[in-house]
């Protein structure tokens, strides 16, 4: 059986008659005629009740009519593969996110890609810019957002532009409030930090945006992961980030005053990228273009 026998068959199924599938299919009609009848012997059933209006389906090939278009649907799909790699349609893409700051259309830029590209297999994972970048070089990732600084000769990258600095604190802290924080108010404050040498990219950010408002600080070590700015909450230190997303009832998002940015990039290691990646790049490369050059202050603290 090949896959021609399917087709001839379904073609003879829907038309109801040799004569007008031969004329759909370009085929002579004693040589349809004779494949159906190796079909049906090989089948071991009778698939068509002939007649002089044209033919039947029989019960055995009502069921085998449903299976052959399965099957044709199966061989359809996997014979458009290349096209579709090619067209960056269906594959995978593992992107890394660098946790402690966040560019603020990373969402938009997944949400539209995952919408337009179905086909493609994203995975996101989110740890420490060192070892975001880390894994990126070692080719275990495809892509990294994060802050600026990580570039190098052997990456490619994308400008995402500068996102304002705000400052957590605790709805119980006495710098909790509303509007922007004057950097003054940080002098003597506890600043959560990593502490990890993955994370130090962060911290170092965070110094120098300090340091360079001339701010006497200490950064003291937060917890793991999500439970990075836990000593936030319990109102026991402040967290300096970017565009953060949805925050607990008892931290506050405030801007610093006078403004202060943080550059971000995307990061790619191939000169040649995957049709599928090329297509996550231009997505962020359009949400750039798109959006005004500096972000309002009050998206950061939505």
């Amino acid at each position: 059986m090949e896959l021609r026998h399917l087709r001839y068959f379904v073609a003879i199924a829907e038309e109801r008659s040799f004569t007008r599938a031969a004329e759909r299919l370009w085929i002579a009609q004693p040589g349809l005629s004779t494949q159906i009848r190796r079909l049906e012997a090989e089948l071991g059933v009778l698939l068509f009740n002939r007649h002089t209006r044209g033919v039947d389906l029989t019960d055995a090939g009502e069921v085998f009519l449903e299976r052959a278009r399965v099957a044709l649907a199966a061989a359809d799909a996997a014979a458009a593969i290349g096209s579709d790699l090619e067209a960056g349609v269906v594959g995978s893409v593992r992107l890394g996110l660098a946790t402690g700051a966040r560019w603020h259309r990373t969402s938009d830029v997944l949400e539209r890609f995952t919408r337009e590209r179905e086909g493609v297999e994203l995975t996101v994972i989110e740890g420490y810019g060192g070892t975001l970048w880390r894994d990126l070089r070692d080719s275990h990732l495809d892509a990294v957002i994060g802050p600026v600084g990580a570039a190098s000769p052997d990456l490619r990258r994308l400008d995402l532009g500068a996102e304002p600095w705000v400052v957590l604190v605790g709805a119980g802290h006495k710098l909790a409030g509303h509007g922007p924080l004057a950097a003054t108010d940080l002098r003597g404050e506890q600043i959560s930090a990593t502490g990890h040498r993955d994370g130090a990219s962060y911290d170092r950010a965070v110094a120098e945006v300090l340091e360079g408002l001339g701010v006497a600080h200490a950064l003291v070590r937060g917890a793991p992961g999500p439970a990075l700015h836990a000593p936030v909450a319990e109102g026991n230190a402040l967290a300096l980030t970017t565009a953060p997303e949805a925050l607990p009832a008892d931290v506050i998002a405030r801007p610093l005053d006078p403004r202060r940015t943080l550059a971000f990039e995307l990061l790619w290691r191939d000169e040649t990228p995957s049709p599928a990646l090329s297509e996550l790049i231009r997505i962020a490369a359009e949400s750039v273009e798109r959006m005004p050059a500096m972000p309002p202050v009050l998206a950061a603290v939505a």
